[in-house]
């Protein structure tokens, strides 16, 4: 996938990073960042040629890299991430099941490669993921077995300790990866 930022979402990064930088409430300031340009990339879909999958990686890396370059936790940051994700995306059509799944597979991804926090990532994708799908009519049990997929396929790639992470977290939730 090009790694270029393109049309709306080309300065999602800049903008999450000075407004994590200037508000105190990670989460909330994530989560309404997210969800509105994603909503905005939706409507304006026919006109930027752009997918959901697409849109929704180029949203969790600017994501990743801004909250990286602030050093904000990733716990409040995943979780912002994906309930955005879920609220952005309601009125594409896209499965919600695999728009976790490969939500949590981008932000691990993203994680590794910025050196970030694994455990902490999956945690508040798994967090983000019950709270989102809940809005979504899907179960928390369904929810997490998404996230836990997603993580794993990205913490594969990523190496054993990726792995581990992802392990750790979801078996804290009550689900064995």
């Amino acid at each position: 996938m090009n790694t270029k930022k393109t049309g709306v979402i080309e300065k999602v990064e800049d903008k999450t990073t000075d407004v994590i930088k200037g508000v105190g409430n990670v989460f909330q300031t994530t989560l309404d960042a997210i969800a509105s340009t994603l909503e905005t990339a939706f409507k304006d879909t026919g006109k930027v040629g752009m997918s959901v999958v697409d849109a929704v990686a180029d949203v969790v890396r600017s994501t990743i890299h801004a909250v990286a370059k602030v050093g904000t936790d990733l716990t409040h940051a995943a979780r912002a991430i994906m309930v955005g994700v879920l609220r952005g995306t309601k009125d594409t059509g896209a499965d919600v099941l695999d728009t976790i799944s490969k939500t949590a597979s981008n932000t691990i991804r993203e994680t590794a490669k910025v050196g970030g926090d694994i455990e902490a990532a999956t945690t508040g994708l798994i967090e983000g993921a019950v709270e989102g799908g809940k809005e979504m009519g899907v179960s928390a049990e369904k929810a997490v077995a998404a996230v836990t997929e997603g993580a794993m396929k990205a913490a594969d790639k990523a190496g054993s300790s990726a792995v581990d992470a992802v392990r750790k977290a979801t078996s804290k939730s009550g689900k064995k990866a």
